[in-house]
Order: structure tokens, then sequence, then C-alpha cells
């Protein structure tokens, strides 16, 4: 019979622990799940509103797009907004918020190490003869604890805080291409309002003048007093008009303020025309396809799932066993005596996290976190491809009301001229001119509502397709280098 001795036992314990553990490590693959995966959604091989044109790739949005509406009054608010809008100050502080807090994260994968008392005895010892009282105490100790991440726990973790980092980031841009739009829409309204008052005052004009000549012609005795009466009512009607247009623009101007930093009231945006201050972006003739690669809110809810993926894999790595290295050291009876007394160091193991109930319900709560972020994502993709075909189709529509307006516009105005000449020989009424005048100031207003639309419709669709943003993948992938606007 082959009897094994004390050392030969030994050697065989290290050789099972060690063929244990390796095969354990060789499974950890299989252990921490599958690898991420971006969510399965509806695939867009094309924009409905481009003629049936595949989408592209390519680059056909610039970082300061806003640019492109040449307005220089509009390109110095928006850069006041994004370096001093409270919005952006807000997002960033929220970014530097969530770096330090990945810092603290990227801290779990650190040995701990804590310096306490040890064997905190005191001894006393009492002189009868001269009343005195010695004490002796004084043992440092300091213990080390470094968790070994042999499954990987600890990396799912880091992933995972990188993860919630990166959506953070994502949110900043949001913010800051929100800002934009809204700066932009703003100061849309307030040119709008300019010219609408100028269209405003130049019909009060023509009917104040129209007034007059009702005041001399009832002298002549040529027309009754009642339409003098009632060209007045047409004048009070035009000014109340004016004035409600002269608050929109004032009000405009105060919600303005605040976007870009400023207390209302303590900005003034000088006077100027919509049509002759800011001009229409043609639509581009390609629009990228990446869309879901370049639009924050997309990559914000994406890196969501992301960080959910990697809290799964963590909680299912959990329930393995843990093994830390563990050291301790302490001085002598007395700290200024001896340096270093003592000195332990070992393996520490914890098994019981696979019994552990509450571990096992961590990994469903988690996995349903997972399934939800998943839908939410599915969601955000496709909210994200509504927002681009309804810009587009508002686009097209618009641009062809314009065209239908201006033909209306050049009619009425044709008819005025004509109506002016006949009404001073009393060969039309009062109320065919007061009926010319309001459909030709409809028309010309809605002219201007609609070619400001037209412009917001613009930002809408550049903010849609994600701004200036270079497309970026998530999970596994090369991440593209973000760039900030200036």
């Amino acid at each position: 019979m082959n009897h094994r001795g004390p050392l030969d036992r030994v050697e065989w314990i290290r050789a099972l622990t060690l063929a244990t553990v390796a095969t354990l490590v060789a499974g950890c693959s299989t252990v921490q799940g599958p690898e991420y995966k971006r969510p399965d959604v509806p695939d867009k091989p094309q924009w409905s509103q481009l003629e049936g044109r595949e989408i592209t790739a390519s680059e056909v949005i610039q970082p300061d797009w806003w640019h492109g509406f040449g307005d220089p009054y509009l390109i110095q608010l928006i850069q006041r907004a994004i370096d001093q809008g409270l919005d952006m100050r807000i997002a960033a502080l929220r970014l530097d918020k969530a770096g330090v807090q990945l810092g603290k994260d990227h801290f779990a994968a650190t040995p701990k190490v804590a310096v306490v008392p040890a064997d905190a005895i005191a001894r006393g010892k009492r002189n009868n003869e001269t009343a005195k009282t010695t004490r002796e105490t004084e043992s440092l100790g300091a213990g080390l604890t470094w968790e070994l991440d042999i499954w990987g726990k600890i990396h799912k973790e880091m992933q995972a805080a990188d993860a919630r980092y990166r959506a953070t980031e994502m949110d900043w841009r949001a913010t800051q291409l929100a800002l934009i739009a809204s700066v932009a829409e703003r100061y849309f309204q307030i040119r709008q309002f300019d010219e609408q008052v100028a269209q405003q005052i130049d019909s009060k004009k023509q009917a104040e003048q129209l007034l007059d000549i009702y005041y001399a012609q009832h002298k002549e005795g040529m027309v009754p007093e009642t339409k003098i009466r009632s060209q007045k009512a047409e004048v009070a009607n035009l000014q109340n008009r004016l004035l409600d247009l002269q608050r929109g623009r004032a009000e405009a101007e105060l919600k303005l303020a605040t976007l870009v930093g400023v207390p209302a009231g303590e900005l003034s945006v000088p006077v100027g025309n919509l049509r002759d201050s800011v001009r229409i972006l043609e639509m581009p003739e390609v629009l990228p396809a990446d869309v879901l690669a370049r639009r924050p809110d997309v990559l914000k809810a994406e890196y969501d799932v992301l960080a959910a993926h990697h809290l799964v894999g963590k909680a299912r790595l959990a329930r393995l066993p843990t093994f830390s290295l563990t050291g301790a050291a302490k001085t002598g009876q007395s700290f200024t005596s001896r340096v270093i007394n003592t000195w332990t160091f070992g393996l520490a193991a914890t098994w019981g996290g696979m019994f552990d109930r509450d571990l096992k319900m961590d990994v469903k709560l988690n996995e349903a976190d997972l399934a939800i972020s998943r839908e939410e994502y599915r969601k955000t993709v496709l909210g994200a491809y509504e927002e681009v075909e309804i810009a587009m189709l508002n686009l097209t529509a618009r641009r062809e009301q314009i065209k239908q307006l201006e033909a209306q516009v050049a009619d009425l105005q044709v008819v005025r001229n004509v109506q002016d000449a006949r009404l001073r020989e009393g060969l039309v009424s009062q109320l065919e001119v007061f009926d010319t005048e309001r459909s030709l100031l409809g028309a010309q207003q809605e002219i201007l509502s609609t070619y400001e639309q037209l412009l917001t419709d613009t930002v809408t669709l550049y903010k849609a397709l994600g701004g200036g943003w270079e497309s970026e993948q998530v999970g596994g992938r090369e991440v593209a280098d973000s760039k900030t606007v200036k």
C-alpha cells in the first residue's frame, strides 16, 4: 500500500486547488455572460422625403452649422449662451460630479489599507508611597485587504461606471444642442415680430390716410358719418393688433435673455427684419445614415443599456467565491520602542454568495433594469426617426406654402392699387377696400409666420440629425473622440 506523507498531502491539496482555480478562471467568459450587443431596432434604409434615395454616412453637418443662417448677431447670441448660459453651467457641473464619481468608483479596484490601534490594552501600576500611576499602552497596527478580481466582477463594475459617465456626457451634449436650438428659435420669433410690427404700422398708416379721405368727403357731403366711425374702428383694431405684436416681441426678448444667462430686461436686441437678417438653409441632399451614432439622446440611452448590461454581469459574478489578499502588521508594546513587532499575510476566501438569496434577487432586479433600458433605447430610436421625418416633411410643405402665399400677396397688391385709385373716385365701396386690406395684411404676415416656421423646422432637422457631433460607437467598439463646439 502506498501511503502519502505530510508533504505529499500538502502538494496534492495545492495542486488540486490550483487546478480548480484554473478551471474556474477558464470559464470566466461564460460566467460573465455574453458580450454587449446593441439592442435590435427597425432598419431605416431611406428617408421618405428624399424621393427614395438611399441615405449615406457622409459628413453633411458642420460643427457650427448655425453659421449657415448668415446672421452675425445670432452667432454671437448662441456663443454667449454656450459660454455663460445657466443650462450649460448646470450640465457642466453635473458632468464634473460624474467625473468625481467615476474616480471614486475606480478606487474600488485598489487595495484597502487601514491604520488602527491594535491590542489597545492599558496597563496601570500604582505606587502607594508616591501616589503615582504609570500607564503603558500603545500598539499601532496596519491592515491591508485586496480583493482579487478573478472572475471580473470589479472590472464589470468599472465598465458600468464608465458607461454611466459617458451617459452623463451625452446629457451635456444634448443640453448644448437644445440650448442652441432654443436660442435660434427665440431669435427667429423676435425678428418675425419686428417685421410684422413694421407691416402693421404701414397698414395702420394707410387706414389713417383712408380715414382722412373720409373726413374730407364727409365735409363735402359725399359720405355719411357712419363711414368715418367704421374706419376709426378699423384703425383702433389695427392699433390693438400692433400693441399685441409689440408685447409679444418684448416677451420673446425677455425669454431670450434668460437663455443667454443675463437677467430678463438686461438684453436689448436691435430691430431688424427676419427675411433680411436670416437666410434659409437648404435641406441637405444627402443626410447621414448614422443618426443613431450622432444624436446625444440616442447615445445616452445606449450607454444606459451598456451600464445595465455590465451591472447584470457584476450581479452574477457577486455570487461566486471571493478571494482576497490580506496582510497586517503591528508594533510592540510601545510604539517608540519597536517599529514592527509582528506581521501576517494570507489569502482569505468567502464562499457564501452562491446561497445568498439577496444576491440572487439582485441578479433578477438588474436583469429587469436591463430589459427596461433596452425598450427605452428602442423608443428613443423610433422617436429620432420620427423627428427627422417630420422635420423634412414640414420643410417641404413650408417651402410650397411660401410660394403660394407670395403669389397671393402679389395678386392682392395689384387689387389694392386699383382699388386705391377707384376709391378716390368713389367707384368702390368701403367694404371692398377693408376686405382687400385685411386679406393683404393677413397674407403678408402669414408669409412671415411660415418663413419663421421654416427656419425653426431647419433647426429641428439639424438637431434631430445630431447637430455637429461626430458619430460614436458604444460598447466594445472603437469610440470616436468627441468634439466640443466652440
